[in-house]
């Protein structure tokens, strides 16, 4: 819960999104990329083409442009993680929300490029995107997880229902 904890008990005040909002020092040195820095975005003008490389890269089903573009639009939050190399820089995770915009949230399409798995990165993206919803009062955030990242997010702090409750789900035919 320590996550949480530091999370719901930060005493800086939420700042306004920014385009580049930078959270404090983000400069890492990621594998063999020692001159680089990883910073956030709140920005929703994203390459299409390179949020489907970077969901490629991690072997996610194709969606529609055309879908992947207005999920974006009518999401709550977005938060994108970019790797700035000199003047290049590179889109390498990624993740949104939803929201009633009172009370509940929930979180979409996290994804980190396989190159910056295992580095913390995810966890820092996860934490972008709590605070965000925080800032704004949100208090019940839920995600859906495969089964290969339940442990992911169960070391963030979330939990399977604990009233036991499952969800109910309907697709089209």
């Amino acid at each position: 819960m320590g996550f949480w904890k530091s999370l719901f008990s930060s005493s800086d005040a939420p700042s306004a999104p920014q385009a580049m909002h930078m959270e404090g020092d983000t400069s890492r040195a990621v594998g063999d990329r020692a001159s680089s820095r990883i910073f956030f975005s709140t920005e929703r003008e994203i390459d299409l083409y390179e949020l489907e490389e970077l969901c490629d890269a991690v072997g996610w089903s194709r969606r529609p442009l055309r879908k992947v573009k207005k999920a974006i639009q009518h999401s709550f939050l977005v938060v994108s993680m970019w790797e700035q190399q000199g003047s290049h820089r590179r889109l390498i995770g990624f993740s949104r929300a939803t929201s009633d915009h009172a009370f509940n949230a929930t979180i979409w399409d996290v994804v980190v490029h396989p190159d910056f798995q295992s580095k913390g990165l995810g966890k820092a993206l996860m934490k972008q995107v709590i605070k965000k919803l925080r800032s704004e009062d949100i208090s019940n955030i839920t995600l859906f997880a495969d089964p290969q990242v339940v442990d992911f997010y169960r070391n963030l702090g979330f939990m399977s229902d604990p009233e036991g409750i499952k969800g109910m789900f309907w697709y089209p035919d």
